[in-house]
């Protein structure tokens, strides 16, 4: 009798505790991933997939936020508007918190629209200025604006007396609000622009535009565009013997862009984030040790250099991570702790928010960065 007694007590108290562990297990934290994973674009998307994956992972492994677990959600955008916005349609059904990307102009300008109107934070991985100007109350971005790389180009040619330029853009949404912006500033800098010519994104010899640019006495020439592009316009310019300096945007900041254009790469010139060169960087610098531990990280996870398109998504998670730790992980919370963030010092620059301003960052999150002996270089 007393046995039964103390076995049907037993199990009374491991059901009473299964039951408080069922209670107390909170719910995941989802968090929507809109990424081009494949495609043209993949040099963006997969990176960015393997950084968010990674700091997730980093902070489940510690517990989660506010004893949460996070739960990322990766969709495969392809680089395509259409399927962003399709993507991003499913994620919001499925209950997420916020959104982390799109990768690329075009498809945040596609799903924007959607994430004002469902009222859900998107943090866009995208240069375009036009996704946070003029400000939209839910929409926020990491990466650094192309007016900021449009002006540390141009403060470097205004240095070297180099006032006569030559634009050769790709005519997409990158390419287009890169253009635009080398075209609004270049009276504020002295700056003559000879020649404003196009190559389309699909193109595979840009030979054509630069024999014309050849003729016409430029000084510099300044490429815009994403990956392979700006690899084949500097091997173009190799094989004419065009001897101008060559300068790209930050839209190749990645060692796949001296993978892709080999020795035609040497001595090209682009404004980047500080992570291509973090090793170089002064103590003191405020991003060295997000930096380094960021590189470290990606190397041991993923075999390769975390590189700044990374970083993005790397910025994006962790500035989620602080607005749920500060205001909880409801939609409203969560857009009005991103909106009060304050020196997040990340990989992409130090970024300060506010109701006027959601991109966050100055032209100090910029370097520019040279091509020499096959690697990266910092430009003083």
């Amino acid at each position: 009798m007393l046995t039964n007694k103390l076995r049907n007590l037993f199990l009374s108290a491991v059901c009473v505790l299964a039951s408080a562990a069922v209670a107390t297990a909170a719910p995941t934290i989802k968090v929507g991933a809109l990424f081009a994973v494949t495609g043209p674009a993949s040099f963006l998307g997969e990176p960015e997939r393997n950084s968010a994956q990674m700091v997730v992972n980093q902070i489940n492994a510690a517990g989660g936020i506010r004893r949460q677990k996070v739960e990322l959600i990766v969709m495969d955008t392809q680089g395509d508007a259409t399927k962003a916005v399709q993507a991003a349609t499913r994620l919001i059904k499925e209950g997420v918190v916020a959104i982390i990307g799109p990768s690329t102009t075009g498809d945040t300008m596609a799903v924007i629209p959607l994430v004002e109107r469902a009222k859900v934070p998107l943090i866009s991985c995208s240069a375009g200025a036009k996704i946070t100007e003029p400000v939209k109350p839910w929409v926020f971005k990491t990466a650094q604006n192309d007016y900021l790389a449009v002006t540390k180009i141009y403060e470097h040619l205004v240095k070297h007396k180099l006032t006569k330029v030559a634009l050769l853009t790709v005519s997409d949404s990158f390419g287009s609000s890169g253009r635009e912006q080398l075209k609004a500033l270049a009276g504020r800098y002295g700056i003559t622009l000879v020649a404003d010519d196009t190559y389309g994104p699909k193109d595979t010899d840009m030979t054509p535009q630069l024999t014309k640019i050849r003729g016409l006495h430029a000084q510099a020439l300044i490429c815009w565009g994403t990956n392979p592009g700006p690899a084949i316009i500097a091997r173009n310019a190799r094989q004419l013997g065009l001897s101008i300096p060559l300068f790209m945007s930050h839209g190749v900041s990645s060692k796949k862009f001296i993978d892709l254009a080999g020795s035609a790469s040497e001595g090209i010139i682009l404004p980047s984030g500080r992570v291509l060169v973090a090793d170089l960087l002064p103590k003191n610098d405020k991003q060295k040790k997000a930096l380094l531990a960021f590189v470290k990280e990606y190397q041991k996870n993923f075999k390769a250099e975390g590189d700044h398109f990374g970083g993005h998504a790397w910025d994006a998670m962790m500035l989620l991570k602080g607005a749920i730790e500060r205001g909880g992980a409801s939609r409203p919370a969560i857009r009005a702790q991103l909106e009060k963030t304050r020196n997040f010092a990340g990989i992409g620059g130090i970024f300060n928010y506010s109701p006027t301003d959601h991109s966050g960052l100055t032209k100090d999150a910029f370097v520019l960065v040279k091509v020499k002996g096959g690697d990266w270089t910092l430009v003083k």
